[in-house]
């Protein structure tokens, strides 16, 4: 029988970070949906689809397919925004117990917060950034966008693993 039967089911109310987190990546996101369908009747009918490594556009595509990007954000944040919930469900070393349970719940949960807000915010970077090309706004993310992705992501990340090995 899997481990995740036996861990305790504990409510833990959300953290001022996790509030501060999901206001800010909220807005962002909703921000870039709403750049979207304002601009959308002066976008033209080919934009920049997708970005090599450098940041350049190595393919066009109908303005339509800009409409994939807000769908996966927001199938990214119900799917995050669950395993936000049960914290219990999360990967964890064997030392969790009754204990230090609380301890590591609230700190995967504060993870899963920031790399989901992160996640939306890198997908509003993007939308902003094909917006931007096709109207030739003139900002342009080039090849610095995927360095930041790794970054935004890889920080929280291993900021993370090394909080958790502080978990006695």
């Amino acid at each position: 029988m899997s481990d995740y039967w036996k861990r305790p089911k504990i409510t833990i109310s959300k953290t001022k970070s996790e509030w501060v987190w999901d206001i800010i990546g909220y807005i962002i996101y909703v921000s870039s949906i709403l750049l979207l369908i304002f601009n959308w009747s002066v976008l033209p009918e080919k934009v920049p689809a997708h970005y090599n490594a450098l940041g350049e556009v190595d393919r066009y595509g109908s303005k339509w397919e800009l409409i994939i990007l807000p769908c996966i954000g927001i199938f990214l944040l119900v799917f995050m925004q669950v395993l936000e919930k049960h914290p219990e469900a999360h990967n964890y070393p064997s030392r969790l117990n009754e204990s230090n349970a609380q301890q590591f719940y609230l700190h995967s949960r504060k993870l899963m917060n920031k790399i989901k807000n992160i996640c939306l915010i890198i997908f509003s970077c993007i939308i902003f950034e094909s917006i931007s090309l096709s109207l030739g706004w003139g900002y342009d993310f080039g090849m610095w966008l995927l360095p930041i992705i790794f970054i935004a992501t890889g920080i929280p990340i291993i900021l993370g693993i090394m909080g958790q090995r502080k978990i006695k």
